[in-house]
């Protein structure tokens, strides 16, 4: 069983919900992001989402669209964010890692190469925002092969073949976009949110996530209630850009949102 499955399955055991923060590797610093990696887990974090930095987010609204360009300050790569989860993997060989980002760098370095340094750093799934299920076939199938988890994307507006799609093709856990729009948007209401992971079980066994308009520990134990997973982005990189200056306040202030989100969860 890949990391993804085995976390699910205790958590489904115990009756909890997957809680997932995203930061972006290398913001502020890349000298910040293991650590604070580390420091989530200890807060309670059960699985870890890492942004790739990229120059043009299209996914993302302006708190971590700022947080990719914090990053690429430094020049952080692919590579870089691989070097990253390696070294996480020296201390950590339990929680998995889910990479999040854009389909160019992985053009660059090409999909069997990619495939391969994202196994033996120790990657677990990918989130690759711009490339759609039916083009996405080729470095799937070669992900697969590696152990590695294809993760896609559904959002309200997602039609009952679009999901069945998806479901199919994608493994890990599928990530329902809560919000139209882009990452940090608008308040989020959450009997839509039930409604619609229902019907997205309906066409698939696999975990589904949600993500896109959770920002405090109320609003994530409501999502917890009828979810696999509870993704949290923006609310987090927004703490990191407020300390961006003092790394041992950035890892308070994001650890105390994840312990704080973790106990509503757990309630």
């Amino acid at each position: 069983m890949s990391r993804l499955s085995t976390t699910f399955a205790a958590l489904k055991t115990d009756g909890r919900t997957a809680l997932i923060p995203f930061i972006t590797a290398g913001d502020p610093q890349p000298s910040v992001t293991v650590n604070l990696m580390h420091d989530m887990v200890k807060a309670g974090a059960n699985i870890l989402e890492l942004g790739v930095p990229f120059s043009d987010p299209m996914a993302e609204g302006p708190v971590i669209q700022a947080a990719c360009e914090r990053a690429l300050e430094h020049h952080v790569s692919l590579r870089d964010v691989l070097g990253m989860v390696k070294e996480f993997r020296q201390q950590d060989n339990k929680t998995p890692i889910v990479l999040m980002g854009y389909l160019n760098p992985v053009e660059v370095m090409g999909y069997q190469a990619f495939a391969d340094a994202a196994s033996e750093a120790g990657v677990d799934g990918t989130i690759l925002v711009d490339l759609p299920p039916e083009e996405g076939g080729e470095l799937d199938a070669i992900l697969k092969s590696k152990d590695i988890d294809p993760i896609f994307l559904l959002a309200p507006t997602s039609t009952d073949e679009r999901m069945e799609l998806i479901c199919k093709q994608g493994s890990g856990f599928v990530y329902y976009v809560s919000l139209k729009g882009v990452t940090g948007a608008a308040h989020l209401d959450v009997q839509s949110v039930v409604e619609k992971v229902n019907q997205i079980r309906s066409h698939t066994d696999i975990p589904v996530g949600v993500g896109f308009g959770i920002s405090d520990a109320e609003t994530a134990a409501k999502v917890a209630a009828v979810s696999d997973a509870v993704v949290v982005g923006s609310a987090i990189v927004k703490r990191v850009a407020e300390n961006a200056h003092d790394p041992k306040k950035i890892s308070e202030q994001v650890c105390g949102l994840i312990a704080a989100m973790r106990q509503a969860m757990d309630a």
